[in-house]
């Protein structure tokens, strides 16, 4: 038997309870996030007998809800409608994270017009929470007046429970997707020919987590020179990615105006601080080869050391300064340090996903890496480096790889070695 506050023919709280399973059963489980979200609305309208149904998904970039899905008054949708945090009806549901009861809608009540001038009377909003998160806000409404009971409360909130479960996994999967898309768009498809040089990449994104910010670019510079990138931006994600989107484009547009990486780091950093968001840190090694190949120009915003394998020489770290990454701070000069490469020099970039461990020692990591690294053509040298680090084991951050060597010549070379100042062990490095 309906409750007095029960809308004659609406089902009984039992068989409500039964019908939340339709909210989210198997056959919803191939549809995308937009048909979800609408097939959800649809089923909850019946449910609980009312004449509207929105959600309200949380932008945490401008802590925003944005109506994303309506049923009954689609305009929410259609008009753009975004409720600050806190502030309304909605806004009021998403910053205490508790049910809101309207008995009266009206312009002193309803941040949303829309709501009021359509006739909504009485409207019951709860948070979509997961893991006490909130991640936006389902309401519905009715033209008439209706005293919504801690029945419809409870009722709404056990759907909101299911719709916030339903959405964060569809969420999380198209985001994936996309990053994985927006990564892979973004990495270089094949490496440049340049007459001297020979290449070899790996990328391979962490098997958990999600995907990362890790990026590199190889491309040649008006001057005829080689511009050679490896970036991380910490964090993981499709914010992650793209940012690193961002990060790779800036700078290709600042180093076609430099030939010195510490200023084209310097101007990067300038930017990030003044546009992106405060929490946004990068490490990028930017390294600038001049077109006889015979010297490189290499600055460090804070990321691991390259090492080079010089013929007939122990493999050996780079010493370069390494400057605050990017986002850090706007204040401390970044230097650049150059580097004589004779014919037949082998020199790794990589990221942090390559050689850290939590078992073992950065120390370690760069020590196996440096065993692994020999002045030998750069796809066998490759292959020898993800065999020996990371082998059969998934690993736990993205890993990118860049190889480039020196070919061999057979004049004699008038930069016969690097400069030993600059080579020191892998041992004591961190």
């Amino acid at each position: 038997m309906s409750s007095p506050d029960e809308p004659a023919g609406l089902p009984g709280v039992d068989e409500r309870l039964r019908r939340i399973e339709l909210v989210t059963d198997a056959a919803l489980a191939h549809l995308s996030v937009e048909d979800l979200l609408a097939e959800l609305l649809e089923r909850v309208q019946g449910l609980l007998g009312v004449d509207t149904v929105a959600v309200l998904l949380l932008d945490g970039a401008s802590e925003q809800l944005v109506a994303t899905a309506a049923k009954g008054i689609e305009a929410e949708v259609r008009q753009g409608v975004r409720i600050p945090l806190g502030q309304g009806f909605a806004g009021r549901v998403a910053a205490n994270k508790q049910p809101v009861i309207l008995p009266q809608v009206d312009h002193t009540t309803v941040l949303n017009p829309i709501l009021w001038e359509h006739g909504i009377r009485s409207l019951l909003g709860v948070p979509l929470l997961t893991s006490g998160t909130v991640i936006g806000v389902l309401h519905v409404g009715t033209l008439g007046s209706r005293r919504f009971s801690d029945d419809d409360v409870q009722l709404l909130q056990i759907v909101a429970d299911r719709v916030a479960s339903a959405i964060q996994a569809r969420q999380a999967e198209v985001e994936r997707a996309a990053a994985r898309m927006l990564q892979r768009n973004l990495l270089p498809a094949r490496l440049p020919v340049v007459a001297g040089l020979e290449m070899a990449a790996r990328y391979v994104p962490a098997e958990r987590g999600g995907v990362g910010g890790d990026w590199y670019d190889v491309f040649v510079l008006p001057s005829g020179g080689l511009c050679v990138v490896m970036g991380d931006v910490v964090g993981r994600g499709f914010a992650a990615a793209d940012e690193m989107g961002r990060l790779r484009s800036a700078l290709r547009a600042h180093v076609l105006f430099s030939s010195d990486p510490a200023e084209a780091l310097t101007r990067l950093n300038q930017q990030v601080r003044h546009f992106e968001r405060p929490r946004m840190i990068a490490t990028v090694q930017l390294a600038m080869w001049e077109p006889s190949l015979t010297r490189l120009h290499v600055s460090s915003a804070g990321h691991l050391p390259l090492v080079v394998a010089v013929p007939d020489r122990p493999t050996a770290i780079v010493e370069v300064p390494s400057d605050p990454p990017l986002g850090i701070s706007a204040g401390v000069p970044r230097r650049s340090t150059t580097i004589d490469v004779p014919a037949g020099a082998l020199l790794c970039f990589y990221t942090d996903g390559l050689v850290e461990r939590r078992t073992t020692s950065l120390d370690v990591g760069l020590q196996r890496l440096c065993d692994a690294v020999v002045a030998r053509p750069v796809e066998s040298v490759s292959a020898s480096i993800m065999g020996k680090l990371v082998g059969d084991d998934p690993p736990d951050d993205d890993i990118a790889l860049l190889v480039l060597r020196r070919h061999h010549i057979t004049e004699i070379d008038p930069l016969e070695s690097l400069l030993p100042a600059q080579l020191v062990g892998a041992e004591g490095y961190s």
